[in-house]
């Protein structure tokens, strides 16, 4: 989510590094993975059985060594002694997937300078966040700017399973709009969590007085990003949720997938990697035609595009490549405004027109509004309904925002549940392969499993942005403590499967230094949604967003501190 910018991939104090002075960077680090990898033991009927639980067989060593690591002081190489103690991995067999290129062998000097290359790309072509250091960085364009974290090289991902996520992002799209227009069936499935959680609470009672006056959105826009992640055990693409607000990097996604297609060209042939193997990312452009195309449908030229953002936003630039390219391609002007800002500048007139400032406005696109810190005080709850009131095309409407909860997902993976929203039956068969293990707390049965063997299990509650799970001990400790409670708040709550997927080593550039790490990947596809009444305008995959992460961590938001930004090569 397009939350502020903040420290990003936290390492622990086992990794070293190494700063470089002079005209080449390669701080190196390495570390290896503590975190025990164990099969994945559900399948699809959301049935979990204990007995298949195997325990971890292989031990391996980390793949850093005690090598001689240099720094480059000028034109000098200086060895550098290493004293990180290397310590013993344990994970199942298979578990370490082969990388791309040979981490053992691979020559410093060129990592030194791909890595220096990259620093100076990323500075040339706008990926950069705000800097946390700085205090305006999040609100004055241009004011401490560092390059936006990440990987060095891109990571391998099956190409049948890339083209799979390609296939079924319409589905989901068309899947979300049906959803949106059952108002009975979201209010009912949200019921026990509205009692416990006030965040939705509110977004539910607006979405009832919108029920309630019959408020018809005919142009109905959803700019979406379902994430996955590769489960090793069973290879297949498991959903770990899907984005209806603020699907957040459609901007930098694209600027790392160019920035690793740069770094081959130039140094492919050294390390035996070519870059038309890295799918083409079109993302920013793909979601700027969906926008332009909603605001023709709206048809009121001088109208604008708003962009609803927090008072401080260190991923400003993100938007800001959306925004260029709405002008730059189709001569549609976007203003930003605070929720705050709109409950003050904004009003409706009699016919639904939304002004704010007095300008008038065609299409919200939230990129706030997704997470209780947005709504500090009922300012910011009073713009979202007048938004909501208004006649302007939102992305997304409250049904939409609604729709992408983490309980509604869960609801949606019951067993023919989707034949409710749903008619072809092969497209129901392919999200269903999708889907993870979801349940309720209400299911004594599988809280009981939770509890024994909480590691294979993650405690979602109803938000997004990233830091908010509960994973292994976590989750015995709070499901034990609703037990004795016996309040309603396990309403708040469902349970996932624990997807573990396959551990490569890479490097992982963070403020200019290059970590050596064991990562894992989620890989998140956009999707474009737009509809005029009975007319279906724009229904399409658009483009990608990559994510890796140290194997040890658990959350995986970028902006939220702890991943960073990559792409895919296609194996």
């Amino acid at each position: 989510m397009g939350v502020a910018y903040s420290s990003l991939l936290s390492l622990s104090p086992c990794t070293a590094t190494i700063h470089i002075t002079g005209s080449s960077l390669f701080p190196y680090a390495s570390k290896a993975n503590p975190e025990r990898v164990i099969n994945s033991i559900f399948n699809h009927t959301n049935n979990i059985c204990l007995a298949n639980l195997q325990k971890p067989t292989k031990k391996f060593g980390s793949f850093s060594r005690y090598s001689h690591n240099s720094t480059c002081l000028g034109s000098k190489i200086v060895p550098l002694k290493c004293c990180v103690k290397v310590r013993e991995m344990e994970t199942q067999e298979r578990i370490l997937q082969k990388p791309l290129i040979d981490f053992y062998g691979v020559d410093e000097e060129l990592v030194q300078k791909m890595v220096y290359d990259a620093l100076v790309w990323s500075s040339l072509h706008g990926l950069v966040v705000g800097d946390k250091s700085v205090q305006r960085s999040g609100k004055v364009p241009g004011v401490g700017l560092v390059h936006a974290p990440f990987a060095l090289l891109p990571m391998a991902f099956p190409e049948s399973h890339w083209n799979l996520a390609c296939e079924v992002a319409p589905i989901f799209n068309e899947l979300i709009d049906r959803v949106s227009l059952d108002g009975k069936f979201l209010q009912d499935a949200l019921s026990r969590t509205k009692k416990v959680d006030a965040f939705t609470s509110g977004l539910l009672d607006i979405h009832l007085k919108m029920l309630e006056i019959n408020k018809k959105e005919d142009i109905r826009l959803g700019l979406h990003r379902s994430d996955y992640m590769l489960d090793e055990q069973t290879k297949l693409l498991l959903q770990i949720e899907l984005n209806t607000i603020s699907a957040s990097f459609p901007g930098l996604g694209c600027r790392v997938s160019e920035l690793h297609r740069s770094l081959l060209n130039y140094h492919g042939e050294h390390i035996g990697l070519d870059p038309r193997r890295i799918p083409g990312n079109t993302s920013v452009d793909k979601f700027a035609e969906a926008l332009a195309k909603a605001w023709t449908e709206y048809n009121r030229p001088r109208a604008l595009v708003m962009v609803v953002v927090q008072p401080e936003e260190r991923n400003m630039y993100d938007q800001h490549w959306l925004c260029e390219a709405l002008k730059d391609r189709h001569n549609v002007t976007t203003i930003r405004k605070t929720l705050a800002e709109i409950d003050k500048e904004g009003e409706i007139l009699p016919d639904g027109t939304l002004l704010v400032g007095g300008q008038e406005i065609s299409v919200v696109y939230f990129r706030a509004g997704y997470a209780p810190t947005d709504y500090p005080s009922e300012a910011e709850w009073r713009a979202r309904l007048l938004m909501e009131q208004s006649s302007a095309v939102k992305c997304p409407s409250i049904s939409y925002h609604l729709a992408g909860t983490k309980k509604i997902q869960q609801e949606l993976a019951k067993p023919n549940m989707l034949e409710r929203f749903l008619e072809n039956k092969e497209d129901i068969s392919k999200l269903q392969k999708c889907f993870a293990g979801l349940w309720s707390l209400e299911d004594s049965d599988i809280i009981r499993k939770a509890i024994e063997r909480p590691e294979l299990f993650v405690m979602k509650p109803q938000r997004e942005g990233g830091g908010n799970n509960f994973y292994g001990d976590d989750v015995r400790t709070n499901l034990v403590r609703l037990q004795k409670e016996g309040t309603q708040e396990d309403a708040a709550y469902i349970l996932m499967q624990r997807i573990f997927p396959s551990v490569s080593p890479t490097f992982l550039v963070r403020e200019g230094i290059c970590h050596k790490d064991h990562a894992i990947s989620e890989l998140g596809v956009y999707g474009a949604y737009l509809r005029n009444k009975e007319k279906v305008i724009v229904n399409e995959q658009c483009g990608y967003l990559m994510r890796t992460k140290v194997s040890s961590s658990n959350e995986g938001g970028v902006a939220a501190g702890f991943a960073v930004l990559d792409s895919i090569y296609l194996s």
